[in-house]
């Protein structure tokens, strides 16, 4: 059970650091900080896993499902972290958004989980596309050295410790097999850690100044602050968090052999909301279900679902131990550039293949994608574009993955839901929107 659930933990480790570290660089904390941030989405993460796993009352799905930070808020968190003035009330604007986007969602649960049809894998996969398509340019920043005003930015030397890293993960993946492949991204970045040694930028301080023992103090970086323009993007985010988790419930679902029904799939929201909900008294941020972690379950087919709260117990221990979240603040940012991109591309990879399965030989299914897709890239590919609007509105319009999903959710509404009824009435055979996911099986 111990060696099972570390597995759980070596699988989507990466992915709980990676929002903190981009959160936190964007807002420019201190590396101590950046430690400190660290480990409380460690913290958290265990404690929404606590929630999902064993339940409590009518709060989780009681599946063997691992919650963490969700990659879907990191772009609207740092668009919230560049129009706020100052960035010592960037966070504490962050975590007031989060805790009302989880309380909305928490009582959104139960009339959300009848709202699936809503959103179909046209609508998801476009979703999920975007978020790693938002996310590659942080990889692609990281790879050219920690400091953009640096002479050496973006040196051969940066670069090619990112190829580097880069070329050791996609080997590992390539040659081995079992637990290793599976935690291929964490191995590389032990690897190019210790390759960049010799070029002098790698940093052991951190690990050096950090205590063996500690606790994500409440409100660390203040008390939370409430602005309805971050509320409203957050909100959108939730709306994606909860939309990806229902898919994951229902491919769970199907792995271990108890179909999620609409029971199930509320609860398990609810513990992905009131987690979120929680989570910024710690320091955390919105927390969400990992779905490299469904593919664990399908590959070594342990089904328990306390193999996994054991997992969520070792990441709590590890959100005590500051030593332990300090060691991925030692890791240099081309190292992290050469393994996000492995990252950050396999999110937009699942999101493409979610489209695989929208049904895009329908002319309107492709406008839907096509749409939204160029609706979400124009802050990535013009960042400019909306300098003319409001601060506050930016906040919402500067981040691809709001936008994008509100527009992939309206056309979807557009082509698939009004009319149809009335069309079905005078006789017509046109159908309905495009049915809800079936569960899948996650190779």
């Amino acid at each position: 059970m111990a060696t099972t659930g570390l597995q759980h933990v070596a699988a989507m480790y990466a992915g709980v650091v990676a929002p903190p570290l981009i959160v936190g660089a964007a807002i420019g904390l201190s590396g101590t900080e950046l430690t400190f941030l660290t480990g409380a989405c460690l913290f958290t993460a265990g404690l929404a896993t606590f929630l999902q796993t064993l339940g409590v009352w009518k709060i989780g799905a009681r599946l063997p499902f691992v919650n963490g930070v969700t990659f879907a808020g990191v772009a609207p968190m740092t668009a919230i972290a560049a129009a706020t003035h100052d960035r010592a009330d960037a966070l504490p604007v962050i975590f007031g958004a989060v805790i009302v986007a989880g309380l909305l969602g928490f009582l959104a649960a139960p009339f959300f989980s009848k709202a699936v049809r809503f959103f179909p894998p046209v609508v998801t996969g476009t979703v999920i596309t975007l978020i790693g398509v938002s996310l590659l340019p942080v990889a692609f920043g990281w790879a050219q050295g920690p400091d953009p005003a640096a002479h050496d930015y973006g040196s051969a030397t940066y670069l090619g410790l990112a190829a580097a890293t880069l070329l050791i993960v996609l080997l590992l993946r390539r040659f081995t097999r079992g637990f290793v492949k599976q935690i291929a991204v964490l191995i590389g970045l032990v690897a190019g850690t210790v390759v960049a040694i010799p070029f002098g930028v790698t940093d052991f301080g951190p690990v050096a100044d950090a205590d063996v023992v500690g606790f994500p103090t409440p409100f660390r970086f203040g008390a939370p602050q409430f602005h309805i323009a971050a509320i409203l993007s957050m909100c959108v985010v939730m709306v994606v968090s909860m939309t990806e988790s229902t898919a994951d419930m229902l491919a769970l679902g199907e792995i271990v052999e108890r179909p999620a029904d609409e029971r199930t799939i509320a609860a398990g929201l609810r513990a992905d909301t009131l987690g979120s909900a929680i989570s910024p008294l710690f320091n955390g941020f919105m927390c969400s279900a990992f779905a490299q972690n469904i593919g664990l379950v399908a590959m070594t087919r342990i089904r328990s679902r306390f193999v996994v709260a054991v997992g969520g117990g070792f990441l709590v221990l590890m959100g005590l131990c500051p030593m332990a979240a300090s060691l991925i603040a030692v890791v240099p940012r081309p190292v992290l550039g050469g393994a996000g991109v492995v990252l950050f591309g396999s999110v937009a990879a699942g999101g493409i293949q979610t489209l695989v399965r929208a049904g895009l030989e329908k002319d309107e299914n492709v406008l839907i994608v096509a749409v939204s897709l160029a609706v979400g890239i124009v802050p990535i590919t013009a960042p400019d574009f909306y300098h003319a609007f409001p601060e506050t509105a930016r906040i919402v319009l500067d981040s691809g993955i709001s936008t994008g999903c509100v527009a992939a959710v309206a056309l979807n509404l557009v082509f698939h839901h009004l009319g149809r009824r009335s069309e079905a009435a005078k006789g017509t055979t046109a159908t309905a929107a495009v049915p809800r996911p079936a569960p899948q099986s996650i190779s």
